[in-house]
């Protein structure tokens, strides 16, 4: 495996630039699968916002509730980077079993 494509995946995880490995890495499966962990980690980080929103219409309760899920989310992100950059191809912890990428 080289170097460039544990780059590759590791950026996966870093919001939209899962989109740069989706276009850049089509023949790679240890990179698409790591992208595939970026996209689903993408649109969780959508939906939280999105939750979160509606939340802080709950006094005291909503906001602490939005801001553990966007720790949760933060700490995925950083797994999901060190996953990639030593090789692994392990799963995010809740929403590493959805597959979006073939």
């Amino acid at each position: 495996m080289e170097n460039g494509n544990k780059l590759l995946a590791a950026i996966s995880y870093v919001w939209i630039l899962c989109i740069v490995t989706i276009l850049c890495a089509k023949d790679d499966a240890f990179a698409r699968y790591h992208a595939n962990q970026g996209l689903v980690l993408l649109i969780a980080n959508i939906a939280a916002g999105i939750v979160g929103a509606i939340l802080a219409f709950i006094p005291v309760v909503g906001p602490i509730v939005a801001w553990v899920i966007s720790i949760a989310l933060f700490v995925f992100m950083i797994l999901g980077i060190v996953n990639a950059a030593t090789g692994k191809m392990k799963p995010l912890p809740l929403i590493g079993g959805i597959q979006i990428i073939k």
